[in-house]
């Protein structure tokens, strides 16, 4: 017999998703965007081990949950689940390789998270504060995510990024590769960080391109729906 307090409970929870549901993409961004302002603070109260790497698989997990239920967000949760695990092992036994492996997988279920984002903002009919917020956090991932794959690379093979007098290469860290990533996607090119292997250059080459590409795509799209909805609303 279901109780007048287990149903108070469910009803609560269903109406939590809901609210949560509703807003998925602003709570992201907002995430997204704490990680980003964070990291560099990390880093100078010398607090960045571990921390930067919890708050990036908060990210990922925020990421994740808004994509389409089915398959394809249980595989996603299952392949994060296996990544978060090897990476506290990895820890655990203080193996780097491991850890670096983690990261790695983070990277690649955050882009396919990126995937669904992008997805749903270009989707759109009507424009709404929801698919701003997805446009947005597609773009914040991407750029967060390729810093990922930037640190695990030239920890990995060092020697991947030719780095600046100001950054010794024993000390390339998870929010260096980030400001090189965003740098790159943003193609600022200060030139502290510079690629030097195939690999690195084919990363930071494919992640300059589909910036400008996705930029001058998703503003098109979005004032393109948003002229729609204006004459739309026009009275005749």
């Amino acid at each position: 017999m279901v109780t007048t307090s287990e149903t108070e409970a469910r009803g609560g929870g269903r109406a939590f998703a809901a609210a949560y549901l509703h807003r998925r993409y602003a709570i992201l961004f907002y995430s997204l965007l704490l990680t980003i302002a964070v990291g560099p603070a990390l880093k100078a109260f010398r607090l960045e081990t571990g921390l930067i790497e919890v708050l990036l698989a908060a990210n990922v997990l925020v990421a994740v949950l808004p994509v389409g239920a089915g398959g394809a967000r249980r595989i996603l949760l299952g392949a994060l689940g296996i990544a978060v695990a090897e990476w506290v092992v990895a820890v655990w036994l203080q193996q780097p390789a491991l850890s670096r492996l983690g990261l790695g997988l983070w990277a690649v279920v955050a882009m396919l998270a990126t995937v669904g984002a992008l997805r749903f903002g270009m989707r759109a009919s009507v424009v709404d504060s929801e698919h701003l917020y997805a446009a947005l956090s597609a773009y914040l991932l991407a750029g967060i995510f390729f810093g990922v794959v930037y640190f695990v690379l030239q920890r990995t093979w060092p020697g991947s990024l030719l780095i600046g007098s100001g950054i010794g290469t024993g000390e390339f860290s998870v929010v260096s590769g980030i400001y090189f990533s965003f740098v790159t996607l943003a193609t600022l090119g200060y030139g502290d960080v510079v690629p030097q292997s195939e690999v690195a250059r084919g990363f930071a080459i494919a992640e300059a391109v589909a910036g400008q590409f996705y930029l001058a795509v998703m503003v098109a799209r979005l004032v393109s729906l948003y002229a729609s909805e204006a004459a739309r609303r026009r009275p005749s």
